[in-house]
């Protein structure tokens, strides 16, 4: 095991900021993501939400993100092991994909939670 280094520490944080302009450079639905966000935060602060609302808000929000870059992740690495159409690599690729689906459907779920009973 490699010894503790702050450098070294640096760096991942580094990796991981390039990472996320890969993320925002290469995958349209990560500005649709964003968007909904902002308008859900929007939103919190105009209907001056409770703390335990914000932090279904800011799980929710997380939440598609996390599965979002996963998706993202994946797809890059099974267009690395298989850039040609492979039936398995589809399977891998869709239901990547599907979690992504569940994730901002819960997400949305969340927000007619917190914000319905505001509105109506």
């Amino acid at each position: 095991m490699k010894k503790f280094s702050i450098t070294d520490r640096i760096k991942s944080v580094g990796y991981a900021l390039e990472g996320l302009i890969v993320f925002f450079k290469t995958q349209h639905n990560a500005w649709i993501h964003v968007a909904a966000a902002a308008i859900t935060i929007a939103a919190g602060f105009y209907l001056q939400l409770g703390k335990t609302d914000w932090l279904m808000i800011i799980i929710a929000i997380t939440l598609v993100f996390i599965t979002e870059m996963f998706n993202t992740a994946i797809e890059f690495l099974c267009d690395v092991v298989s850039p040609q159409i492979h039936p398995g690599i589809k399977k891998v690729k869709d239901v990547s994909a599907a979690a992504v689906l569940i994730a901002a459907i819960a997400a949305i779920a969340m927000g007619i939670i917190v914000f319905l009973p505001r509105i109506c």
